[in-house]
Parts: C-alpha cells; structure tokens; sequence
C-alpha cells in the first residue's frame, strides 16, 4: 500500500543511454507499461548520455536521473568511457548504473564491474526474453531496492 502512494507522488527518473531505436522503443512499452510513475529519459549515444548528466548546453535543465541504463556499444563515446567518466564524478558516482548489453564477454563483464557498475545484464534476443528482463529490473530496482535521495552529503 505504502508502495503505491509513493509511486504515484513521486515519478522515478530512468535514463537509459542506448543507440538502437527498437530496444528504445521495447524498454519504453515494457517498462511504462508496468509502472507508470516511470518518467523514460534517452540518450542516443554516449555523448548526449554525458551532457544529459551534467545538464550541460540543451539539457540544462534536465531532471537527474534515478537510474541509468547503459549499453556499452555506443556511437561517439563508448558505454566503457561513459560509465568511467560517471563512476568518478561527485555528483554523478551515486547513480545506481546497470549496464545492459547484447556483449556476454568476459571482458566486458570484468571491465563493467572494473568500473564499478552496479550490475550487469546482457539482453536477450527473444522478445519474450526482453520482457521478462525489463519486469526484472523494474521489480527490483524501482520497487524493492531504496535508491539515493538528491540531497548533498557533507
């Protein structure tokens, strides 16, 4: 019950930084369509991804987001730099970052948590597949996990 009021006063900002326009449009459909208090931010590419966080140029007013969504394989700056350049910023490092990627590369797994990625996924082919993992990470990090507040901490 305490759930679904926050939900409803509070929207949850999700920035998910991803260059293929039908995984866009499927996270959009999956993911609103189980929690409507999602509010759905886009970059892209890596680049736009940076300056929608830093609220830079055209995004200076851009809310923060709750959560970001990041594939690795990005035009203009890679998802590996992206997700460095978060990771050691002040203001940004807090932002849980899950990073969400057709790669299932050891490499890539090492490095994503190297950089210090709160999880790693890897997505399925199968729409089905996609769904289920969608409903995934909306169940447990917008519903279960207690994400940081915006507040500045001494």
């Amino acid at each position: 019950m305490q759930m679904n009021e926050k939900e409803e006063s509070m929207p949850v900002q999700v920035l998910l930084i991803e260059d293929n326009l039908g995984d866009v449009g499927l996270m959009r459909e999956v993911l609103l369509g189980l929690n409507n208090s999602v509010q759905l931010l886009v970059a892209s590419d890596g680049v736009e991804g940076i300056s929608l966080l830093r609220q830079q140029g055209t995004y200076v007013y851009a809310p923060r987001p709750d959560l970001i969504l990041l594939d690795l394989n990005l035009p203009k700056m890679d998802g590996r730099e992206v997700l460095a350049l978060i990771k050691s910023d002040e203001r940004l490092k807090t932002i849980p970052t899950v990073v969400l990627t057709t790669s299932e590369e050891e490499v890539d797994i090492a490095k994503s948590y190297q950089l210090q990625a709160n999880c790693y996924l890897t997505k399925p082919v199968q729409l089905e597949g996609f769904e289920k993992l969608v409903k995934s990470i909306s169940d447990f990090w917008l519903t279960k996990v207690k994400l940081p507040q915006h507040i500045q901490i001494a």
